[in-house]
């Protein structure tokens, strides 16, 4: 048992006094976050448990979870309710959501409705969003997360560093997707919204987890998130099904999507680029820096995505390009005779 353990079994003991508990390890996240599950032994109500969060200053900060999981539970999302805190320390104790997420139960027969109750608590968090209690998904911000994909896939992962024309071509991309997210709908954004931080729950389906990282910026962000999960992959066909079940009630709802599908499928496509290109580098620094390689195997399916919508719009060939570069790729010819 490490220091924190130690610090968080005390901080428990105090919390829960007339308890008797024991922890297991329940998921350790891309940060420096760990959960444990507290199993707490009741005469009276059988076992229960409980889910503690350990998030050690200064490297994690408390105070965005608990602020965000009361204007999601004020949407009537099925979040994990704070039960205790210590925001000094960062430790938190929670309700549980269990075990059982989308990405374990996901499969051909069971998609469609995994899917429409993941899209539908979506809606719901859209409708009730509120420009001014949280971040704004600004330009800096989509920019600083993709510049982690020369910092830290580029240059960490594969040695290599970009000469004037390749940046330039960076500079091109990251201009053009910045132009297109910033004129899409704004909307609160859970940011990392996919099939390991949703929950099949008994009731309420699903719970959803991991959203303190939450911003007020483009509508399509987390439908990406979503649909082109970096963790299972669809065919296209089912990806633009899926998009339409949500782009039709979400039109219904007043929600600011584009009237034309074509247009919102565009936009959805433009802003999983952004993310994809990100999440590159994020995994690449994962393993790099924090000594997590598990990721790495995810990669592929990620530079999948990012070089199927490179390769679809005009104003991204130069990122094409770039990848073709790195990967050491002989252009193909535009036109083939």
């Amino acid at each position: 048992m490490d220091d924190r353990q130690q610090q968080l079994n005390a901080w428990l003991s105090k919390t829960l006094p007339d308890a008797n508990f024991k922890l297991t390890t329940a998921s350790a996240d891309a940060s420096f976050r760990r959960y444990f599950r507290v199993h707490l032994a009741n005469p009276y109500l059988g076992n229960q448990t409980l889910i503690a969060m350990d998030a050690p200053p200064p490297q994690e900060d408390c105070t965005p979870f608990v602020k965000v999981a009361k204007l999601f539970l004020d949407a009537g999302l099925n979040v994990p309710k704070v039960v205790a805190q210590d925001l000094v320390n960062g430790f938190l104790l929670l309700s549980d959501l269990g075990n059982d997420t989308y990405l374990q139960h996901l499969n051909n027969e069971t998609a469609q409705m995994l899917y429409f109750d993941a899209t539908n608590a979506l809606i719901k968090l859209q409708l009730a969003s509120k420009s001014h209690d949280l971040p704004v998904y600004d330009e800096a911000l989509l920019t600083r997360e993709m510049q982690l994909f020369p910092d830290w896939y580029v240059n960490k992962h594969l040695g290599q560093t970009l000469n004037a024309e390749q940046q330039g071509w960076l500079q091109q991309t990251f201009t053009s997707l910045n132009k297109n997210i910033l004129s899409q709908g704004q909307v609160t954004v859970h940011r990392d919204y996919h099939s390991r931080n949703l929950m099949v729950t008994h009731e309420n389906t699903p719970g959803i987890l991991d959203f303190q990282d939450a911003v007020h910026g483009a509508i399509t962000y987390d439908l990406v998130s979503l649909l082109k999960d970096a963790y299972i992959q669809w065919d296209e066909e089912q990806v633009i099904d899926l998009a339409v079940r949500y782009w039709e009630p979400a039109k219904k709802a007043g929600l600011p999507v584009a009237n034309d599908f074509s247009e919102f499928y565009r936009d959805f496509e433009w802003m999983g680029a952004q993310r994809h290109i990100k999440v590159l580098g994020i995994f690449a620094r994962l393993s790099h820096r924090d000594g997590k390689d598990g990721y790495l195997k995810d990669m592929p399916l990620v530079m999948h995505y990012l070089r199927k919508v490179c390769e679809r719009y005009v104003e991204l060939r130069p990122m094409l390009r770039l990848l073709d570069a790195l990967e050491g790729r002989v252009p193909r010819p535009k036109y083939v005779v």
